[in-house]
């Protein structure tokens, strides 16, 4: 299991940016790094230094990814036919995490991933309690009965911060969604700029 237990706002931190665009994120109020160094004059960063910041950001958004499962959505991206870097895009949106975040089942990528974790997530029907779960076109994700007057779920449900993209269909009555075609990068509504290129550049060299 990879370690996951720093508080995700960290990230946000160390990276500089408001990753998931919340309103609670310190970096709307101190957007130097952590620690007693955070506010040391930064200096002009190398490619190599860029291409490793796309790659943590693009990590970090998708609830802290680890680096081996990381690679491997880069190897099935290269041998994919098509644009590699987004194919990337395409893998990461499919994760099932990430589609509960993007349906609004849940507040965070992390809470997504606890609440599938749970036993809480049917895939066409069918409990799934894996978040890396990949979902294919037409998949139909929904939150079980008994967990569908949950706060959490109807908090998220309702909450103004971030709207369905277009490539889902969701209906917050029945806590119903579907997945309806692969995304391209410029359909995710990302808060920050993800340069998926970069990434495939850091792993190509």
């Amino acid at each position: 299991m990879s370690k996951r237990l720093e508080s995700k706002y960290k990230i946000n931190r160390r990276l500089g940016v408001n990753l998931w665009g919340r309103a609670k994120s310190p970096v709307n109020k101190r957007e130097y790094g952590p620690g007693q160094h955070g506010q040391r004059r930064k200096q002009k960063p190398s490619d190599f230094s860029v291409q490793l910041m796309a790659k943590q950001k693009l990590k970090g958004y998708y609830g802290n990814i680890g680096e081996k499962q990381f690679r491997k959505y880069y190897d099935e991206a290269v041998r994919r036919k098509g644009d590699t870097s987004e194919n990337l895009i395409d893998l990461l949106e499919r994760r099932l995490d990430a589609v509960v975040y993007r349906l609004k089942f849940a507040i965070t990528p992390f809470a997504a991933r606890q609440f599938i974790s749970h036993g809480h997530i049917t895939v066409n029907g069918r409990k799934v309690n894996i978040p890396s779960y990949l979902v294919r076109d037409g998949d139909v994700i929904e939150v079980r009965e008994k967990s569908k007057q949950l706060a959490i779920v109807l908090d998220a449900a309702q909450s103004g911060e971030r709207d369905v993209p277009e490539y889902l269909e969701v209906d917050h009555r029945q806590m119903k969604g579907s997945f309806l075609r692969s995304p391209k990068l410029s359909d995710v509504p990302y808060p920050v700029q993800m340069e998926p290129n970069l990434v495939i550049e850091f792993y190509s060299r």
